[in-house]
């Protein structure tokens, strides 16, 4: 039996006999417990820590575990109070106090058991690099000074290492480490663009862009896409008709669509916005996420630009875990003291033994064979979710098969409301994401976002797509 789980079973079964201890009173002795249910010192320990940080047991070194004195019950107060002190005119009020995380939370949560995951933003733990990643922490704890504060912009090799998979001439100068690539977003957008501003974004975009865009006090205005990405034309025309200075993109493998920016496209749209004089900020957040058949990637548009015209964010937390919150932020020119000073506020600096765990797990051999391996899979879930929806769902238009990323963009009939859908597929058990927190102004069309990568694999992607089959048939009936 896996550790973990004995360290829980144990702390479930200490619980259970509390109630046989007065409050203070002592509980068996750790060699008592190891001999009563046949576990290891070390799984008694950790399950009389998990007691005490509940609260339930103290523990005294040298003494032993006692039962905890009972809790105060707690008292109902008035908060009433706090209708006013929160409230504000919405009218005139530069920055919302208010912040609408819904679209980031659909992503975020967990369904309840036995509901199939479609709603996930990050690989499943078979996906990610476990053992890797636990090396590389073993390692980066016992380096010289990991425990020791970081240098505020990053460790330098880290910076580095980022300078170099950014490309072109960017330098370990121009990048700032930061706390994962949502973070890097918020630093990056406040820097850019003052509150009561607007700033440009792809239709769709990913919600939580427009979250911390709108937290910022900023009004998000959509500028359409086809199949090779943003159109010139109308990017020019917002940037005429707004003003704004700030042009949010992901050129590659774009959040929910899919789409790669065509190779016509990227030169033209920096060169849209130089000419607006607004900033492009690049968030390449599935670059490492390339599926086995996508051939060559093209280079980011910041390394293409001498200018200073790309403000770049990227990060290690798609491919790796949703813990390992290290990303990148990189510009050049005056742009960049404006992000350090702000990322310096907001948060100091990133931990550094994460830091260092990333440069173990970058500079490890075990990196590029987690990332060929993840390449190899998701290109097989994606076949495997096609076919099922291709299948299952025949009436659902899937305008791109992406060759990237986790997901599949799918627009519903028109007659399929998406809002029912969602109730009735969680209902049969399964879990998407709902197409409507990714626009900004009202939508053409319903649509729903499957993940295949937050899942155990294409026998649970297939089961999935038959449960969302019987949730359109029940709406039909």
């Amino acid at each position: 039996m896996h550790e973990r789980s004995s360290v829980a079973e144990l702390a479930e079964s200490l619980k259970a006999e509390l109630n046989r201890y007065s409050p203070g009173g002592k509980l068996p002795s750790s060699r008592a417990l190891v001999e009563r249910y046949r576990v290891s010192p070390v799984t008694v320990t950790r399950a009389l820590a998990q007691l005490a940080a509940e609260g339930l047991v103290v523990t005294r070194p040298g003494s032993g575990a006692f039962r905890a004195e009972p809790r105060a019950t707690p008292v109902a107060g008035d908060t009433s109070w706090q209708e006013l002190a929160l409230s504000a005119d919405t009218a005139t009020e530069l920055v919302p106090r208010a912040v609408d995380a819904s679209g980031v939370l659909v992503t975020l949560s967990a369904p309840p058991p036995g509901v199939i995951e479609f709603n996930g933003g990050y690989l499943h733990h078979s996906l990610q690099p476990e053992r890797a990643l636990a090396a590389a922490l073993a390692r980066a704890g016992r380096r010289p000074g990991a425990w020791g504060r970081p240098p505020t912009d990053g460790l330098p090799e880290l910076r580095e290492w980022f300078a170099r998979e950014i490309g072109g001439s960017v330098t370990a100068a121009e990048v700032l480490i930061t706390a994962g690539g949502q973070s890097a977003i918020t630093t990056a957008l406040r820097a850019l663009a003052p509150p009561g501003t607007p700033v440009l974004v792809e239709s769709p975009t990913y919600p939580g862009m427009l979250a911390v865009a709108r937290a910022a006090g900023l009004r998000p205005v959509p500028v359409p896409c086809d199949a090779d990405g943003v159109r010139p034309d109308l990017l020019e025309a917002a940037f005429r008709a707004t003003g704004a200075r700030v042009f949010v993109c992901q050129p590659l493998f774009q959040n929910p669509t899919g789409t790669a920016l065509a190779p016509d496209r990227r030169r033209e749209v920096v060169r849209i916005a130089r000419a607006a004089g607004a900033f492009v900020l690049e968030d390449d957040f599935a670059r490492r996420l390339v599926h086995e058949d996508a051939g060559p990637l093209p280079a980011t548009l910041a390394a293409e630009d001498p200018d200073g015209v790309v403000v770049h964010v990227c990060s290690l937390t798609k491919p790796t875990s949703p813990n390992l919150r290290v990303g990148a932020l990189a510009a050049r020119g005056p742009v960049l003291e404006r992000l350090r000073a702000i990322q310096v506020v907001d948060s100091f600096f990133v931990p550094r033994p994460l830091q260092e765990a990333a440069l173990e797990l970058v500079g490890s051999p075990a990196w590029p064979r987690h990332l060929r391996a993840v390449s190899q899979e998701l290109r097989n879930r994606r076949e495997v979710m096609t076919g099922a929806v291709a299948l299952h769902l025949p009436e659902f238009a899937l305008p791109r098969v992406p060759s990237g990323g986790y997901h599949l963009w799918l627009r519903l009939p028109d007659a399929l409301p998406e809002a029912s859908l969602l109730a009735t597929a969680l209902r049969t058990g399964v879990a998407v994401a709902p197409g409507r927190p990714y626009f900004c102004a009202e939508p053409p069309a319903g649509h729903i976002r499957l993940s295949f990568a937050g899942v155990a694999g294409p026998i649970e992607i297939a089961e999935g797509v038959r449960r969302l089959r019987t949730a359109v048939d029940e709406l039909a009936a």
